[in-house]
């Protein structure tokens, strides 16, 4: 598809002075605006349909003049414009206004979460690694049923009752199955004495846990921890997004590290814990 794509720049330049009447300076800003972005725009083909992503480039422009990122901007509109003149289907997403967050969430390396759960009896480690390797909030760890749970996928109902599935790697999976095996919950995963443990104590044991090695750690931050793992393992932004259950990726463009082209992976490689069986 890249290919295809810097062909159809070529295409595009050439239409702009042939047709058009533009001047080389003209063009060449063009030239420069649009292979640029295409080192950062996410491209996904869906049924004909092809879709640019802006976000992972809007977020490395971000520290531009505003004036600078409009005409950047308005490069790849005329160039989509194009393409869709010419035959191809092309969709823009991400293309409204973004705010970047003035603070960034400070996450965990995952060094020191393994030297943790070193050190953790088993329901400990598995709170821990729920947290890290689901992206949940503490409230949707607390409220996760047995019954949607599966073999490669955990089903969460999040902020305003929007689900979303979050696929389950292996070695979580065979954490859990462990934890079944030697307890036996009817509800709720995480329960204490046949009632839902509490809010309270899952973010207690994440202190304790993490106390032993001398880390101040809240749960949020093992969420924080799982999005920018992921980010920084070239996972999409829009992927993230939806594992984290987040109404708009503007909101999870503040875990991203700017200069990082995201490119598309598989979830297990981007996750450090996923080829782990």
């Amino acid at each position: 598809m890249k290919k295809l794509i810097h062909k159809k720049i070529e295409d595009f330049l050439l239409y702009l002075e042939e047709l058009r009447g533009y001047s080389l300076a003209t063009i060449t800003t063009y030239e420069t605006a649009l292979k640029e972005a295409m080192l950062y725009i996410e491209l996904t083909d869906e049924e004909d349909v092809v879709y640019f992503n802006l976000m992972p480039y809007r977020l490395h422009i971000k520290d531009l003049n505003p004036k600078t990122i409009s005409k950047k901007l308005s490069a790849i509109r005329s160039f989509v414009e194009y393409l869709n003149s010419d035959g191809m289907r092309v969709m823009l997403s991400s293309d409204e206004s973004i705010k970047v967050a003035t603070t960034l969430p400070k996450p965990i390396a995952h060094k020191y979460i393994m030297e943790a759960l070193e050190l953790a009896d088993e329901r400990e480690k598995l709170i821990v690694i729920l947290l890290y390797t689901l992206g949940l909030r503490i409230s949707e760890l607390q409220m996760l049923e047995l019954k949607d749970i599966s073999d490669e996928w955990v089903r969460v109902m999040g902020k305003g009752s929007k689900q979303r599935d979050i696929p389950l790697i292996a070695s979580t999976k065979k954490l859990i199955e462990s934890y079944l095996h030697e307890n036996s919950p009817k509800i709720y995963l995480l329960e204490d004495n046949d009632e839902l443990l509490s809010q309270n104590a899952l973010r207690y044991t994440i202190t304790k846990v993490f106390k032993r090695v001398s880390l101040k750690v809240t749960p949020h931050q093992l969420r924080h921890s799982f999005a920018t793992e992921l980010l920084n393992s070239n996972a999409p932004i829009a992927d993230v997004s939806e594992l984290l259950g987040h109404a708009s990726m503007a909101t999870t463009q503040i875990y991203t590290k700017l200069g990082s082209a995201l490119k598309l992976k598989n979830y297990n490689k981007a996750h450090p814990l996923g080829g782990v069986e």
